[in-house]
């Protein structure tokens, strides 16, 4: 095992320590432990920084289900390395401004961290694996780890509706990515992304390659919250404020993007591909925009900012794939400048969403609300949060000195160049995106001034506010710090980590050996992009000031018919449907379950091979009959024609259990003796437990005697006695297959048991029997706990 699978599976065994730190060192808040982990991680991935894309990228691969083409290989290059260092480095920030945020009194320590990292973990297993149903396993687990963290606070309603919420929409987002992954594997016969990159020309035309292209989108998509999936996020924000600041602005809606940024090369050169991202992705920006303005909620106006956010992410990389179509070969440096643009926006989101999260956080921990009707005139009493959202919002608005400023004149540059180098209506995206970037600066002003200025209302506050804790601060003071360097310095990140990272999304774009030569600088003349600048200020502040002239706007479309409505009347009649199909089955009666059972059985088992015409018998090759054998056969049947004419509970399961026995005596003549053992251990336990069972059970109801009740019963036992007699016998006659016989008697030279049904057990059949074993702990748990519960609740009383 590598270094680097060590880095990914460490937040994973840390949790193993969490709870025993919890438990028996009370004096320190948790969080001083949980934060050596993501510092260490990030130090360890600043060790790689920076990566030179003439460098082949770190490559380690450890063998897991080497028949099924599955290896647990990990792939680190720019694209990597950037989401790596998002990932630990704002970890590292969020974990240090929790111990401030979360109380040791008053809060399950324990749990939040342990699902932080559970999160953390997966989020770099997603980033580094280049083994797709590898990469799937760790995209499920941070649907599961954020489920947990938005349930935290799980004794209200909302968290767990929002938790259920982006459970349901990103899991089966999830299963069609997962379709799509398979699809994809029948395309290329392998699992590995690296490789399938190296064969993108050879497939593109393959049947399925559209079909597993959408699916895969569909996932990313309700991942990264774009329209219409967009819904879960902003209910999501009833987790802590750590959480929204981690999951939901810098990690986790990330995966989604940078699925879309690692596929690129694949799919890019496709145009349903750039149709796609570009559309979803500039209706995402404008929708997310224009639901921010009439949130007063400050959590829920950030997260529909974030889907903003992602949304011009998405578009940008939409715009940049244009530049691995053949059409546009003459263009394909101006067009791969969106994607750079869509990287550099991906970090800038991340510090200043980042820092935005942290500062709401705070003004909730000391004033009680986040409700910006009851806030205003913060600002001389909370000077430093203020110059802190002033930082963060102003730069999410793309003004100058900070370093949103210049990814959105890069955004700019994109749609401008998509609508002069390509026909169509193409020349619609530069408007979306004005309009949007419009929206987006009055939903910025609105968290800056009407939180912090404005009449100071005391008594509409639960708190008497004051300045946050200087460790509360020091998290959103170092992204803050970050947002105003690189504006002036963004070349210390456009070679060293920007252009490795466009490296990887476009490898094939230039000759090897070449380089982009990314250069940022925060002026370019008096162009087209700044007047876009200067009109989104003028207009902004326009529709800021006369806000209350237009919000009615908002008015106009009734609850009824929005996205959020039509998932709760789905999820509603769903469940209704679902109860009422159950309840037509689920009669309590267990005669009816079983019938349904065995009807079916006999339905499609007898059907299928009537169809296919296979039942044939051919006694030609048995064996003769011994006399002791017939008779003991003739014993079996006589004791099962007993069961049907007895009139006795009791009599009717001991003639069962002799069924048992006898069949027992079988096993003795056809030399199993480890058979007739077990039959025997098993029929003497089921016996006992049946007569225990019946003792206690009430008379038969008198309907259970009528004759209708006995002819159905007579049916179906004749249809599964016949339906398996035919297959028992059916089956001498197909020999499809060499036996495989021969090669268990090989068991003690192959697994050095001298007993083939022990080898079979415990060897050939090691995982079956373990996660029988596994199925087993598992429930013993369960009851383990509802013991438990039940006597609390006698202790209560």
């Amino acid at each position: 095992m590598s270094w680097l699978h060590f880095a990914v599976l460490s937040p994973f065994l840390f949790t193993l320590i969490v709870p025993l730190l919890n438990k028996n060192i009370r004096r320190i808040h948790t969080g001083w432990f949980v934060l050596a982990i993501p510092l260490l991680l990030f130090i360890y991935f600043l060790g790689h920084f920076p990566l030179d894309p003439a460098v082949a990228p770190v490559v380690h691969s450890l063998p897991w289900i080497p028949s099924l083409g599955i290896h647990f290989t990990l792939y680190l290059d720019g694209l990597a390395l950037l989401l790596l260092l998002i990932i630990t480095g704002i970890g590292t920030l969020v974990v240090l401004y929790s111990i401030y945020y979360m109380s040791m009194e008053r809060e399950a320590l324990h749990n939040f961290y342990v699902y932080l990292l559970i999160f953390m973990g997966a989020m770099l297993g997603i980033v580094l694996s280049d083994n797709l149903l590898v990469l799937y396993g760790f995209w499920e687990m941070t649907s599961v780890s954020s489920f947990l963290l938005i349930a935290y606070w799980y004794q209200r309603s909302k968290s767990r509706y929002g938790a259920q919420k982006s459970m349901l929409i990103t899991v089966s987002g999830g299963f069609s990515m997962l379709f799509g992954f398979i699809l994809l594997h029948k395309i290329a016969g392998t699992f590995s992304i690296r490789e399938i990159i190296a064969m993108s020309g050879d497939i593109a035309d393959h049947a399925l390659f559209i079909p597993a292209m959408l699916l895969i989108l569909l996932g990313a998509f309700t991942k990264s919250a774009q329209f219409p999936f967009h819904i879960w996020l902003p209910d999501a924000m009833e987790a802590p404020t750590p959480i929204s600041a981690y999951l939901h602005s810098a990690t986790m809606v990330k995966a989604g993007v940078y699925l879309v940024a690692r596929l690129t090369p694949i799919f890019g050169g496709n145009m349903e591909w750039f149709w796609i991202i570009t559309i979803f992705g500039l209706i995402t920006l404008f929708w997310g925009s224009f639901m921010a303005i009439r949130q007063n909620d400050l959590k829920a106006l950030l997260a529909y900012s974030t889907i903003s956010q992602l949304g011009l992410i998405m578009s940008l990389l939409g715009i940049g794939s244009a530049a691995l179509n053949a059409n546009f070969s003459d263009q394909a440096l101006l067009f791969s400048g969106a994607a750079l643009a869509a990287v550099f926006h991906l970090f800038n989101h991340s510090i200043f969403k980042g820092c935005l999260f942290m500062v709401i956080g705070i003004l909730d921990h000391e004033t009680g609300t986040r409700d910006i009707r009851k806030l205003g005139g913060l600002m001389s009493i909370m000077p430093i949060s203020f110059t802190l959202t002033v930082i963060g919002g102003l730069s999410m608005a793309g003004l100058p000195p900070f370093s949103g400023f210049l990814s959105k004149e890069m955004f700019f540059t994109g749609v401008l160049t998509a609508a002069r180098n390509m026909d169509q209506w193409v020349f619609l995206l530069p408007a979306v995106a004005w309009v949007a970037s419009i929206l987006t600066f009055v939903y910025c002003l609105i968290l800056v001034f009407k939180t912090f200025t404005g009449p100071y209302q005391p008594q509409r506050l639960d708190k008497t506010p004051h300045e946050a804790p200087v460790g509360m601060l020091i998290s959103p003071g170092i992204l803050a710090v970050l947002v105003v360097v690189f504006f002036f310095f963004p070349n210390l990140l456009s070679l060293s980590l920007l252009e490795p990272a466009l490296h990887s999304i476009m490898p094939n774009l230039l000759p090897p050996g070449e380089r982009f030569d990314v250069s940022i600088s925060a002026w370019h003349g008096f162009n087209t992009e700044l007047i876009m600048t200067i009109g989104i200020i003028l207009l902004g502040t326009m529709l800021y000031i006369y806000l209350k002239n237009w919000s009615g706007i908002y008015d106009t479309l009734p609850r009824k018919y929005t996205l959020n409505n039509a998932y709760d009347k789905g999820l509603t009649g769903m469940e209704r449907m679902s109860l009422k199909f159950t309840s037509t089955y689920m009669t309590g009666f267990l005669h009816n379950y079983l019938s349904y059972i065995f009807v079916v059985m006999i339905c499609l088992t007898a059907g299928t091979l009537l169809g296919q015409g296979v039942f044939t018998i051919d006694l030609s090759t048995n064996s003769s009959i011994e006399l002791y054998e017939f008779m003991l056969g003739i014993s079996v049947v006589i004791a099962a024609v007993y069961i049907v004419f007895s009139r006795s509970r009791m009599t009717s399961i001991i003639a069962v259990g002799s069924i048992g026995y006898m069949v027992s005596l079988f096993f003795v003549i056809f030399r199993a003796p480890d058979l007739a053992l077990t039959q025997l251990v098993v029929e003497t336990i089921t016996t006992a437990l049946f007569l225990l069972c019946f003792y206690y059970l009430p008379k038969m109801k008198k309907e259970l005697s009528r004759l209708r009740f006995k002819i159905s019963n007579l049916l179906i036992s004749l249809g599964v006695g016949i339906t398996l007699t035919l297959i028992g016998l059916s089956v001498q006659g197909h020999n499809l297959f060499d036996s495989i016989a021969r090669y268990f008697e090989n068991s003690y030279e192959l697994a050095g048991a001298k007993n083939i049904v022990n080898s079979l057990l415990v060897d050939f059949r090691a995982f079956d029997t373990m996660l029988e074993i596994v199925v087993l702990f598992t429930a013993g748990i369960a009851v383990y706990n509802l013991i438990k519960l039940r006597e609390n609740r006698r202790n209560n009383r």
